[in-house]
C-alpha cells in the first residue's frame, strides 16, 4: 500500500516536471516590456532627464526602493558612454547601464546588465516623440529568454513583473519634467 502511495505520488511529481518543461519549451527565446506616457514638456526637457544618469534619482522606481544603494558613474556625464553601476539590497539588485545611443531629443538606447539577483543582459530604448506642446515617452525593454528565464516565465509573468515599475517611473518622470522650472 505504502509503496503504491508513493510511486502515485512520484509519478504526479515526473508529470508535473513535464507539464512545466513543456510550456516552458513553448515561451519566446525573448521578452519585451513596454510601457508609454505623454508628459506635457518638450522633448529636450525630458531628455535630460535620461540622459544623464545622476538625474534618474528624480524619477526612477529602483532608486526609491533602496535609498542606501552604492552608486558608480563613470564616462562622459551625460550621452553615449555615460556608465551608471549600482550594488544594493534584494529590492534592486547589482548591476550597471551604459548608454549606447543618443539621438537628442528623440531616442536613447542603454545596455543593461544585471549580476543579482539573477544574471541578465537586455537592451533599453526610450523613444521621445513630440506631439503639440507634449512629448509621448516609450521605455521599451527586450533581451533574451534562456531555457531556465522561460521556466521562470511559467510562473511568473516579466511584463507583470517590471511593468508596474515602469509605469511608476514615467509617472514621477512626468511630475520632474512638468515641475516649474
Amino acid at each position: 500500500m505504502l509503496k503504491t502511495v508513493l510511486l502515485s505520488l512520484l509519478g504526479i511529481v515526473v508529470l508535473g516536471v513535464a507539464v512545466v518543461l513543456v510550456l516552458a519549451a513553448r515561451k519566446p527565446d525573448t521578452f519585451q516590456v513596454t510601457r508609454t506616457a505623454t508628459i506635457k514638456a518638450p522633448p529636450e526637457r525630458v531628455y535630460a532627464l535620461i540622459t544623464d544618469f545622476k538625474a534618474w534619482g528624480a524619477w526612477s522606481p529602483w532608486e526609491k526602493k533602496d535609498p542606501a544603494m552604492k552608486r558608480t558613474y563613470g564616462g562622459p556625464e551625460t550621452g553615449v558612454g555615460a556608465t551608471y553601476a549600482w550594488d544594493g539590497d534584494k529590492n534592486v539588485g547589482e548591476g550597471s547601464m551604459r548608454i549606447t545611443e543618443a539621438q537628442a531629443p528623440s531616442k536613447l538606447a542603454l545596455k543593461l546588465d544585471f549580476l543579482k539577483p539573477f544574471e541578465a543582459h537586455n537592451d533599453v530604448v526610450f523613444s521621445l516623440t513630440p506631439q503639440g506642446p507634449a512629448t509621448v515617452v516609450t521605455w521599451t525593454m527586450t533581451g533574451p529568454t534562456p531555457f531556465i528565464g522561460k521556466i521562470m516565465h511559467v510562473f511568473m509573468d516579466m511584463d507583470r513583473m517590471v511593468g508596474g515599475d515602469f509605469e511608476a517611473g514615467l509617472t514621477a518622470m512626468k511630475a520632474a519634467a512638468e515641475r516649474p522650472a
